[in-house]
């Protein structure tokens, strides 16, 4: 809204409508400053260490509010008598610095409030740390019980904390090594208790207390990374550095590759070759491991071979092409770079193979654990030699885990499923010994009921563990065909079935297997549209992009309501899917307006085709809704109804995937022609996204109104424009 007021322009006649929007927007805005500020004068009121700056920056935003109120009160402007007064018409740079000194001053109000929250959680942890010395030094039972009933108190708060902090985080990474330490907090707790217990029954116990001390170990680590999340910081000031896994290697070789299509000269030679020797060298944890295939180790040797002569050849045409560009060397240099990318993809395919047969191989053959049973058989029977066998056996199947891990990672496709792989390695790395001595403990104390149960929670840990690998297992083959994966669609938009009170009356209806069978061509169309969209968006250098964000968030909509059709996914009634289609037309409206907005930036002669698509695109969006909204009775009625759902999403997506290219071309083309766009609203995406986060539901209530704070930002900046 304030971006309109900066970029209204300067007509000579202004209608009454006009005048009077003008003036609509200019009050909308003062008004939810009020609201904003009111916010965070009540927080600056119950934190007195910030008080007095939280107070200066709610001082000058509600100062900016009120300046842009009086500067837009332009309705009384036909009258001779108003002349004198100063309106956005007269002074649209006293606008300009109002709008500065307002973002300026919210933001300084929104990292204040977030200061706040660091500080909670900072505190929260510090006094878990305090009770967790004190469970170390406890010597009897009565004072631990205590003492661990206020430890329990402390880690539900700090799991509330970190949990609302996570939900906030907008980096995908940050949020998956956040959930993987909160994992490890929630499941040492349990652990810590039992190991603690059994520590005080047979205190003289050596490997009692190595399981105990492990625990405490552990938990330490994961509440030091969770404030490294928080605080974005690292001890020492070390800063991190993730191992690149083979497919980051391939993705960026290959980006590098196809840029020489449209720039010869901004990169050198070497630079690809030592990209391409890094890769290589990452394929030798699979060509070394004594776990992959004989056949899988030959194919990934000869690719790597033929990979080195490719990247060769492509040099070579690569350098006469920048002495000599004729039109046939062109055409090699074309022909060198598929053939080199074709050649990285079939790389990127082995190693997966390879990665993901050894897993589930592996998963199967541990699936029945009869290591953990025996340890446990002979735990209880006091038999310390038969311990010792399967505890060899256990530390092998967890070496095998560990590397299955390992070379997971190197094809999990995106960075938060490389992070779960990292925390699934370091969980089988550090339960496997916590296993062995707590069967130790078990066979030197066989009639001890807390031993017994103290190494059923570990083994339980590693049972999970394994139930955790087979979903990582199936979302690390569902980005590597092409899909996103379900969670995605519930990131920012409603639930189905979740938020819409006329559903409770309607009854929820699946479809059969003939149904299925009739629409599952039409959902294998969508499936491959889906896959389509996904590969335009990776083309884009900015995923952080408007278009991209929303062509995304279409495509995973879409991808759920395929496996509907197959019956399969999160919608599972007919009512879940026409609430899926509501919301996927909702997305297709604004990136509409996304392409609009990015119609001002491009060149005269391309705006009329791009404003052309998206007339089209708002059309058929239109269309969706109506027939998603339309009330329908009988089988054979919901059926038709389905029907067209998934085909009007079907020529959306269409659609998309001619827009993508389209938009991603004249991007480049504007880069190329004017060195930079022109500047795009810098409130637009802010609003877009906070529309998109309106109707997720609150878990819980900030006792100091973080949330509400949050929730005036929204109304600030997701002003109707009815």
């Amino acid at each position: 809204q304030i971006t309109t007021l900066i970029n209204h322009k300067d007509k000579p006649k202004r209608s009454d409508k006009t005048l009077q929007a003008i003036q609509r927007v200019g009050q909308a805005v003062n008004l939810a400053v009020g609201r904003f500020v009111t916010v965070g004068e009540a927080i600056a009121n119950e934190n007195h260490e910030l008080k007095e700056e939280m107070s200066v920056a709610c001082i000058e935003a509600r100062r900016a509010g009120e300046t842009i109120a009086q500067l837009t009160d332009v309705a009384s402007l036909d009258h001779p008598e108003s002349d004198s007064h100063i309106t956005i018409f007269t002074d649209k740079t006293g606008v300009v610095k109002a709008a500065r000194l307002l973002l300026s001053s919210v933001t300084k109000v929104l990292v204040l409030a977030d200061r706040i929250v660091i500080k909670q959680i900072i505190t929260s942890r510090n006094k878990v740390l305090a009770t967790m010395e004190q469970l170390e030094k406890v010597s009897s039972f009565q004072e631990f019980v205590q003492i661990f009933s206020q430890f329990g108190n402390e880690m539900v708060e700090f799991a509330h904390l970190t949990g609302d902090r996570q939900n906030d985080l907008k980096d995908e990474k940050k949020k998956a090594r956040m959930a993987a330490s909160r994992a490890v907090l929630e499941k040492c707790t349990m652990m810590l208790l039992t190991a603690s217990k059994t520590c005080l029954r047979h205190p003289d116990c050596e490997s009692a207390r190595i399981n105990k001390d492990g625990v405490f170990h552990r938990m330490r680590l994961a509440l030091e990374q969770v404030i490294e999340i928080v605080t974005d910081s690292r001890p020492n000031g070390e800063s991190e550095m993730p191992p690149i896994s083979i497919y980051s290697g391939i993705k960026e070789f290959k980006n590098k590759v196809e840029g020489l299509r449209e720039n010869l000269y901004f990169l050198s030679k070497e630079n690809l070759s030592t990209m391409l020797e890094v890769i290589l060298e990452h394929t030798e944890d699979f060509t070394d491991s004594a776990y992959t295939s004989h056949e899988h180790r030959e194919h990934i040797l000869e690719l790597s071979k033929q990979a080195k002569m490719e990247l060769e050849q492509l040099v070579s045409v690569w350098m006469q092409a920048q002495n000599q560009k004729t039109k046939d060397l062109m055409e090699d240099l074309e022909v060198a770079i598929l053939k080199t990318c074709q050649c990285m993809n079939e790389l990127k395919r082995e190693v997966h193979s390879a990665a993901t047969s050894l897993a589930a191989d592996l998963l199967k053959y541990h699936t029945d654990h009869m290591v953990l049973k025996a340890l446990k058989i002979t735990g209880v029977e006091g038999n310390l030699e038969a311990v010792a066998e399967y505890t060899c056996k256990l530390s092998e199947q967890k070496e095998q885990l560990v590397e299955m891990c390992r070379l997971l990672r190197h094809v999990s496709g995106t960075e938060p499923l490389e992070i779960t792989c990292i925390h699934a390695e370091d969980t089988f790395q550090v339960t496997g010994p916590q296993i062995i001595s707590a069967a130790e403990t078990l066979a030197l104390h066989p009639s001890s009921k807390i031993a017994k149960e103290n190494l059923e929670v570990f083994c339980e840990a590693w049972e999970s563990q394994l139930s955790d690998m087979s979903v990582l297992l199936r979302e690390i083959n569902d980005v590597f065909e092409g899909r996103r994966g379900e969670k995605r669609v519930y990131l920012s938009l409603p639930r189905p079935g979740k938020h819409n009170a006329n559903l409770k009356a309607l009854k929820p209806v699946k479809l059969d297997t003939e149904e299925q069978a009739k629409i599952a061509k039409l959902g294998l169309e969508l499936h491959l549209l889906t896959s389509d969209v996904d590969s335009e968006t990776e083309k884009w250098e900015d995923q952080e992009n408007e278009i991209v964000q929303h062509g995304q968030g279409m495509s995973s909509m879409a991808y759920s309501m395929y496996l509907f059709t197959r019956g399969e996914g999160l919608l599972k009634t007919t009512q879940d899917l026409f609430h899926q289609a509501e919301i996927f037309a909702t997305e297709g409206t604004k990136l509409a307006a996304a392409l609009q907005a990015f119609s001002d930036q491009v060149h005269n002669d391309d705006k009329p085709l791009l404003l052309l698509e998206a007339e089209k695109l708002i059309a058929m969006c239109k269309q969706l809704q109506i027939t998603a909204k339309a009330s329908v009775q009988g089988k054979s009625a919901t059926f038709t109804k389905v029907d067209a759902c998934i085909l009007k999403t079907r020529n959306v997506m269409t659609l998309l995937c001619q827009l993508l290219p389209l938009c991603c071309k004249l991007l480049r083309k504007n880069k190329a022609g004017n060195g930079c766009l022109k500047p795009a609203p810098p409130w637009r995406e802010d609003r877009i996204r906070t529309g998109t986060n309106a109707h997720t539901p609150e878990k819980r209530t900030e006792t100091f109104g973080i949330k509400s704070l949050e929730h005036h930002v929204t109304n600030m900046t997701f002003l109707e424009s009815k």
